[in-house]
Parts: structure tokens; C-alpha cells; sequence
């Protein structure tokens, strides 16, 4: 379908990285994003909000924990925001953790993870996973059902979500419940994929830009082939937490999600795949105030984590 008159409003009003040429140093890049980002002013309603850290891999990694009105013990689903491992915080995703929070009735953690180039691969995979296992052994303290545990995220956040399921199967970590992965990345951009083709400028995020954050987070070459990066090399999905895969149709990162969720099926792992035409990337937890189709987008995976937490 046409791209929506919202989309096209915030692709008018500024892109991801410039359109001629490469994103600038990883500090301007991040400076630039603060200055386009606006915290939304009416936020949804939860019980509470608490900043705090956990003792990660190499040094305390900052979370924000949303905890939802009522008694506990609630699940938990762990959240990992977008930026292409070089940017974003806690704060962009501020009114989808909230939402999610109040209408999944589940505690949502929030990661900070460490940032590349300062931080390259492995770094992130190894907060991310951290986060899950240490809110498996944590979450009593602060009103969770540890049986009861989700992951998502959004663009690289999408990628750490899957790569925590993987390693949760891999290395004897929590059994998730569910995989939340919206415009995940799971493939490179030279892969050869339509979307980056037919969508590599003008709408938002460029190839440019994902070209130039595969340049600081791999340490080299070989990491392209390593599953914990993209999980689209993995040989074996099979044994891993069921999906629900949200896309955008504008955007250079539509058609991995979709193959990645075709390919989840094949291997045996239930996976609800949506594809949200005329929308642009970052429509679940970047712009939830400009698209108003955000907010079908977070009954989905409302509707997705009630499910699988057994919640009524």
C-alpha cells in the first residue's frame, strides 16, 4: 500500500543519517540523536519505575524496571532498545515499555547495554543474555514469576532478543516463553535482499546507515558468520522460544524479519509473522506518538505475551 501520510510527515522531517554519504563518528552520531528525540509528554500509566544496575559481564549495566499496578508475582519480559548497537538508551523507548508494561501486566526490564565501537561484538550479546539470566535468578526480589520470562526488542534490539533466545537454548539459560522481535536485524545488508534494495534511501533508515553500523559493531570479517551476531547463519533453530515477528513494509529491514520468522517454522518453532503496511521503520518503540498505528502494533504483542504467560 502507499506509504502512510504519517510516515511520510517523519521522513520529511528528518532521516536516519544523511542521504549523501556515511553517519558521522559514533559521539556526533549519538549527540544528534538526543537533539531529534523528544520524551513524549503523556506517557501510560504503571505502578512504578525504578532506575537501577545489575553486575553484567565486564561492569554494571544500567535497567530501568517497569513494574505494573497490582500484586505480584508478575512475568517479566526484557527489552532491548534499537540503534544499531552504536546508539539509544533507556529513555527512547520510554512510552513503549510503559504500554507494554500496563498492558501485558508484566514487569518490563529495560538494558542498557554497552555500545559499540567502544564496546564491539561480543559486548552486547553478552549484557543482553546476562539480563536475562540475572532476572531469572533476581526476580523474586522485585515481584517476578522467574518461570515466566519473555524477550524483545526493536532493529538491534530485535537482534539481541533473538541472539538471548539462541544462547538461552544454547547454554542452558532461562526457558523464554516468548521472542518479541520487531524490524529485527538478522542478516547483513549485502545479503542481497529485496527490501534493501527497493528501500535503501528515503525511508528513514538507509542502507547507508546499517552499512555504517556494520562497521563498528563486528570486530572483523569473521564475526559476520557467528549466530550471536546474525542469527540468520545459525544451522539450527529448532528448540527455540516461540516467535511473534513485527515489520514494517518501508523499510530496509522487512524481509529478513520475514525470512528469519519462514525459516522458525520450518525448524519447528511456532512464529506469528505481521507485516504493518505503509509504515516506516522504528514504528514500535521509536515513534509511538507520530504513527498512530503503533498502537495496533503494541496490542499485538500485548496480545502475544498475555498468551504465552498464560495471563487473563
Amino acid at each position: 500500500m502507499p506509504l502512510h501520510p504519517e510516515a511520510r510527515r517523519v521522513i520529511e522531517r528528518t532521516l536516519m543519517g544523511p542521504a549523501d554519504g556515511p553517519p558521522p563518528e559514533a559521539a556526533v552520531m549519538r549527540e544528534e540523536f538526543r537533539k531529534y528525540w523528544v520524551m513524549p509528554a503523556d506517557l501510560p500509566a504503571v505502578g512504578s519505575v525504578v532506575d537501577t544496575i545489575f553486575p553484567g559481564p565486564a561492569v554494571n549495566i544500567q535497567i530501568r524496571r517497569y513494574t505494573p499496578s497490582g500484586n505480584g508475582p508478575f512475568p517479566a519480559f526484557v527489552w532491548f532498545h534499537g540503534g544499531g548497537w552504536v546508539i539509544g538508551s533507556l529513555d527512547e523507548n520510554e512510552f513503549a515499555c510503559r504500554a507494554l508494561c500496563a498492558g501485558a501486566g508484566a514487569v518490563v526490564i529495560s538494558v542498557d547495554y554497552r555500545l559499540a565501537p567502544e564496546n564491539p561484538f561480543p559486548a552486547a550479546a553478552e549484557d543482553c543474555y546476562a539480563a536475562v539470566r540475572w532476572v531469572r535468578e533476581h526476580g523474586p526480589e522485585f515481584g517476578v514469576d522467574p518461570s515466566r520470562i519473555a524477550v524483545g526488542g526493536e532493529s538491534a534490539g530485535g537482534n539481541l532478543a533473538a541472539v538471548a533466545a539462541l544462547k538461552s537454548r544454547d547454554l542452558g539459560g532461562p526457558p523464554l516463553a516468548l521472542q518479541v522481535l520487531i524490524s529485527p536485524v538478522l542478516g547483513h545488508p549485502d545479503d542481497g535482499r529485496d527490501s534493501y534494495r527497493d528501500y535503501a534511501d528515503g525511508y528513514f533508515l538507509s542502507k547507508s546507515s546499517m552499512d555504517w553500523f556494520f562497521t563498528q559493531y563486528p570486530r572483523n570479517a569473521a564475526d559476520l558468520n557467528d549466530p550471536y551476531l546474525l542469527p540468520l547463519r545459525a544451522d539450527d533453530l529448532s528448540g527455540l522460544a516461540p516467535a511473534l515477528v513485527l515489520g514494517a513494509e518501508y523499510d530496509v529491514l522487512r524481509d529478513e524479519g520475514e525470512e528469519y520468522a519462514a525459516a522458525l517454522r520450518r525448524a519447528g518453532v511456532p512464529a506469528e509473522l505481521v507485516r504493518f503496511d505503509g509504515l516506516i521503520h522504528g514504528f514500535f518503540g521509536l515513534l509511538p506518538t507520530e504513527l498512530s498505528a503503533s498502537r495496533l502494533a503494541h496490542e499485538r504483542a500485548i496480545a502475544a505475551l498475555r498468551a504465552a504467560f498464560g495471563s487473563r
